[in-house]
């Protein structure tokens, strides 16, 4: 059964029902820690009873960064001679990762990005701004070289485009209510606690097969599961890390509620991650990014712009 689609959901739309249905990153992060030391630790432990009793948790804590490059494993600098100027496509409304700024002009993590890509490059590059249905059709027509737009990486897109290493994913998380966070979540925790989370979506299918014991409480939509939350109909929901993070840090969650553990990226359930696509058999472009995104990490700049843009981190 396939989860993931296109792109994951905006944190500015979780009131707008129709972008719901599409929907569904201190110190650096491999991913493959993340993989091995903060999910399957948590579905494989075998311990009965959390660590310390439930205890508020404080959002201060240093900012995580995620990271998906590998110091040990740098590629190499592909001939770029080739390469005069890359033509950006993205969305025209999908903040913070890309958006229209007060002058007019592309803004947002996605756009900043590819800007310091070109940068590191050394080409000159345009950011063109499209309805996000028409991107895929915009790029196999030769209208744009390369798409950053918040990508989800699957079997459906591939089959259309070629797509470089991700340079971010959209994990899983638990929230609680302030009072009752607990700084590690696993399976065993949870046996009988009421556990909110959206109906149908790749977060359910993830508790149905991880979290047997807990009493899963389905929603329609996050407007329904975050208020179960704030009421206290729920201990906690499950949901879109990205998403949660800039509810818990916003006016409408009252200041109510914080994350609870650590996030889960689990791609079976959740995705191989955001990428840039490219044109089927563009390799040179695809190195060439490749190449420039691990410079940008490398050097700092990657950092620096996730902390510009999200203030509460997902990870």
């Amino acid at each position: 059964m396939e989860f993931i689609h296109s792109r994951p959901m905006a944190p500015s739309q979780q009131a707008k029902s129709s972008k719901t249905a599409r929907g569904l990153l201190a110190g650096l992060t491999l991913a493959a820690c993340l993989l091995a030391g903060l999910s399957g630790a948590r579905a494989q432990s075998t311990a009965k009873q959390p660590p310390t009793a439930p205890q508020a948790a404080p959002q201060a804590a240093p900012q995580a960064v995620p990271g998906f490059w590998d110091p040990r494993r740098r590629p190499e600098r592909p001939d770029l001679s080739r390469l005069s100027v890359i033509r950006f496509l993205t969305e025209t409304d999908y903040p913070p990762f890309n958006y229209t700024g007060a002058d007019g002009n592309p803004a947002g993590f996605n756009v900043d990005l590819a800007r310091s890509l070109c940068e590191e490059i050394k080409v000159s590059c345009t950011v063109q701004m499209r309805r996000f249905e028409t991107l895929v059709d915009a790029l196999t027509s030769n209208r744009g070289d390369a798409i950053i737009a918040s990508m989800a990486v699957s079997p459906q897109l591939r089959a259309r485009v070629d797509f470089t290493d991700p340079y971010y994913r959209v994990p899983a998380r638990f929230a609680s209510r302030k009072d009752a966070v607990m700084p590690e979540i696993r399976p065993e925790y949870l046996e009988g606690k009421k556990v909110g989370v959206i109906a149908g979506s790749a977060h359910e299918a993830y508790l149905k097969a991880m979290f047997t014991d807990a009493e899963l409480h389905p929603y329609p939509n996050d407007d329904a599961l975050r208020a179960a939350l704030r009421k206290g109909e729920v201990d906690f929901i499950f949901g879109d890390a990205i998403s949660l993070a800039f509810w818990i840090n916003g006016t409408d969650s009252g200041d109510c509620c914080a994350f609870s553990g650590g996030p889960f990226v689990e791609s079976r359930f959740f995705g191989e991650g955001i990428g840039i696509a490219v044109r089927k058999g563009n390799d040179v472009l695809r190195q060439a990014l490749n190449w420039a995104m691990f410079r940008v990490w490398e050097k700092g700049r990657y950092t620096d712009l996730w902390l510009k843009y999200f203030s509460v981190s997902p990870f």
